[in-house]
């Protein structure tokens, strides 16, 4: 390479020779990459490396070149246009070892800022006699009537495919501000929806659902219109191959199975809810019938999305799940009883079905748990004592595994206080386990830690297990959770005052105020526990405002600290502005102003917020008051009407989170009195 002499453009001038030479003419003086601490002069080292490396080039020599000189959302580096004519000679060598990512790096360069400099050797790669530059070419913004003039040509059917995409991309942006075409070639935009139309009536099943794709921009409804093809061609076993053989886009390496068409056209689909439940059930449908189990299990995965995003798919996914629990498909199994367990009570017709798949060990190489497991929990979430024997064992190996990995928004085992807190009700007959759990592992082991938060939601049903919390408070790593615990379980965890005094905390002038803090609120002498708590309160300083929570609980008691909290409410934001509002009519019991700080957390909710977490507990304070303003009366119907999960979490967190506040929705607004739950839950 180093010996062929080409015309590159250097500081403005044509500079005959070969590309070292060229690099030597380069003035880089005053010119910047895109991070200042950066040197321009490792432009030219990137360069070189690439120029020397020629043939045995590899992906990684380009990796240095591209930091520096595209713009990842900066402005275009001014050594970007200096270094583009060695680039696009670089891309256009065909003795270089790494074409596609140069012409990958040429289309992550193209900016506004750049258009004015001579990309012509650039648009020639879309005529390359190799296939794979070719196909990455069609990433480069070369216009409509470039790409028509390839698609004329172009028989490669790897290339046609993107090239197809391209032209859709491409001709609904042009379509408005109108391409200059060559004399005689009619409107670029207006040929290229002339080309997807006759693709659309072609006979091409993988073409076709390319143009499908291609066209869903200018035309949303398309996919639509077309969902009967789509669903006939994804159904289609002999085709499945076709895919994955000519599917290829630009920006990813691999091809495109079928399986990653049917999510991309679930999303296409997205903004007709009712059309891609449709789409996405009769997919699982169809493969039932032709024991298609990727299909099956591509659909599950988009029916496991539209759940956690909305409320109105669970009755026409319920039944389809339950229907699954036998395929013959482990993978199908595993992805039915996660629907089901997250649908709970409502899964309550398939129990006897759950419960047979309880030996069942099948599992899928991309989600976390096992059918077995998956199904334990769905007989727990439905209230079926089958699911109870092994439980506690089994969050407890849960806890012990290492490496454990999934995808925030996938199916996946619960958390073990998710699963458990809600079964209060059981704990007798949990709890040996839990403590022998706790027994055996101590405190240095997760499988502890991962059990206190759910005794300390049980409160006094799980003072039981006193006795072995109280050697926990002898570790630092235990010891704060611990007493949380202990005061959730109220006064009758007083024998564990002496432990508390002498427990060991973190040396934090926070923890030592809370060992303060417990052992005074277990205590006998309630006068005391209040006078170091409200001291606590007025003498703290901002952002905190000190324990001023823990006052609630001293009711009326309290009161002549209301002063200090009301101003502690009117001083801060978000939680501790809550939280004073909160505990102001805990020790007042006068509903305002603490009425107009709670709508500051509600309202927003029905405008799209997503602050969920204040938001429950304002309707916790609210149900305990018994009222509510009209603002968050009205408020409340238009949350109880939305679709959306009202949970900013992942995967089944956002179901189960989306359940809990709307049971609390209900009973704030049963607060406002006969006739106020008006609308549709």
């Amino acid at each position: 390479m180093d010996g062929e002499d080409d015309d590159v453009v250097v500081n403005e001038a044509v500079v005959r020779g070969t590309l070292p030479e060229a690099l030597d003419a380069v003035v880089w003086d005053g010119l910047e990459t895109r991070s200042p601490k950066e040197p321009v002069e490792d432009v030219a080292r990137a360069l070189r490396r690439l120029v020397s490396a020629g043939s045995e080039a590899v992906e990684e020599d380009c990796y240095p070149l591209g930091s520096l000189v595209t713009r990842d959302g900066c402005e275009t580096p001014s050594a970007a246009a200096v270094a583009l004519p060695f680039v696009i000679a670089l891309a256009a060598d065909p003795a270089m070892g790494v074409r596609v990512d140069l012409v990958d790096l040429l289309a992550a360069m193209h900016s506004p800022a750049l258009a004015g400099e001579d990309w012509s050797g650039a648009w020639a790669l879309l005529a390359d006699p190799e296939p794979t530059v070719r196909r990455a070419a069609t990433a480069l913004p070369v216009g409509v009537a470039r790409l028509l003039e390839r698609w004329r040509v172009e028989a490669d059917p790897t290339v046609r495919l993107p090239l197809l995409l391209a032209l859709g991309e491409a001709a609904s942006g042009e379509a408005a501000s109108g391409e200059a075409a060559p004399e005689g070639a009619g409107e670029p935009a207006h040929e290229a929806r002339a080309v997807l139309a006759d693709v659309l009536d072609g006979d091409d099943p993988v073409l076709w659902v390319a143009a499908v794709h291609a066209s869903a921009k200018r035309d949303r409804e398309l996919p639509a219109r077309q969902l009967d093809r789509l669903i006939e061609v994804f159904s289609d076993l002999a085709l499945r191959p076709r895919f994955e053989s000519v599917w290829y886009t630009p920006d990813i390496e691999t091809p495109w199975t079928r399986e990653d068409l049917v999510r991309s056209t679930a999303w296409l689909l997205g903004h007709d809810p009712e059309v891609e439940l449709s789409f996405t059930v009769r997919l699982v449908e169809s493969a039932q019938r032709s024991g298609d189990a990727a299909l099956c299990r591509e659909a599950l995965d988009v029916a496991w999305r539209l759940l956690t995003e909305r409320r109105s798919v669970e009755a026409a996914l319920l039944p389809l799940a339950g229907g699954l629990l036998a395929d013959p498909d482990g993978a199908v199994r595993l992805r039915a009883a996660n629907i089901l367990a997250v649908l709970g009570p409502a899964a309550a017709p398939y129990a006897d079905r759950l419960a047979d798949l309880l030996d069942d060990d099948a599992s899928d190489l991309y989600l976390d748990g096992t059918v077995r497991k998956i199904a334990r929990w769905a007989l727990t979430r439905i209230g079926d004592l089958r699911g109870l024997p092994g439980l506690v064992e089994q969050f407890r190996a849960q806890e012990e595994e290492q490496g454990r990995g999934y995808g925030i928004g996938d199916p996946r085992r619960p958390s073990t206080h998710d699963a458990l807190i809600p079964l209060r009700a059981h704990a007798d007959t949990l709890l040996p386990a839990i403590r022998e759990t706790i027994r055996q592992c101590g405190a240095r082991r997760g499988a502890t830690r991962s059990f206190l938060p759910v005794l300390e939601a049980w409160g006094e049903d799980a003072l039981p297990a006193l006795p072995d919390l109280i050697p926990l408070l002898a570790d630092t790593w235990t010891s704060t959770p611990v007493m949380g615990v202990l005061r959730a379980m109220g006064p009758a965890a007083a024998p564990a005052v002496p432990a508390v005094l002498t427990g060991q905390v973190l040396d934090h002038p926070g923890n030592h105020h809370f060992v303060a803090y417990t052992a005074a609120l277990l205590g006998t002498d309630r006068d005391a526990a209040l006078r170091l708590v409200g001291g606590a309160v007025m003498r703290a300083k901002e952002p905190g405002f000190g324990p001023i929570g823990e006052l609630g609980g001293f009711g009326r008691d309290a009161a002549p600290y209301a002063q200090r909290v009301r101003f502690a409410m009117e001083g801060s934001t978000h939680w501790p502005r809550l939280t004073a509002a909160i505990t102001l009519w805990e020790i007042t019991g006068r509903v305002e102003p603490s009425m107009r700080v709670l709508e500051e957390f509600v309202l927003p909710i029905a405008d799209g917020g997503d602050g969920f977490g204040f938001f429950g507990d304002a309707l916790r304070a609210l149900i305990r008051m018994g009222e509510i303003s009209p603002a968050i009366r009205e408020a409340l119907l238009v949350v109880r009407r939305s679709e959306r999960r009202l949970s900013a979490d992942g995967g089944y967190p956002m179901i189960l989170h989306d359940a809990e506040l709307r049971g609390l929705i209900e009973k704030a607004i049963a607060c406002a009195g006969p006739g106020a739950a008006g609308g549709t839950p």
